[in-house]
């Protein structure tokens, strides 16, 4: 899949690498082709990377593997710029609101930030 990248996934902070580097190898070979795949394809199945719904423009990198279900938030910055930011384990359907919240507050940390 090497090639012209139409997106830029960059991480915010430690945020993301601290997730990542408490996964099993599998899980992070599945991280690294999910992300791979969002940069350099237009039309990224919502299966791999989806609007958060209800969220004011958090987006989710979506991984599974085996029994097991991984999201990364994220969101846009400067059009083509992704921003990574949590990651946690999904157990339940429903995703939990502290991840969402951080997910916002990291959002507007990183804004903060980079509008001084």
């Amino acid at each position: 899949m090497k090639g012209y990248n139409i997106r830029t996934v960059v991480y915010y902070d430690n945020y993301y690498f601290d997730f990542y580097s408490k996964l099993k190898p599998a899980v992070q070979k599945k991280f690294d082709w999910t992300i791979s795949l969002i940069e350099q394809f237009e039309k990224v199945p919502k299966k791999y990377f989806d609007h958060l719904t209800g969220s004011d423009g958090i987006w989710e990198i979506r991984v599974e593997y085996e029994s097991n279900i991984y999201r990364v938030f994220t969101f846009f910055d400067k059009g083509k710029l992704i921003i990574a930011i949590n990651g946690f384990q999904k157990k339940s359907q429903k995703t939990p609101t502290k991840e969402i919240k951080l997910a916002e507050k990291l959002k507007k940390m990183y804004f903060d930030e980079t509008d001084k």
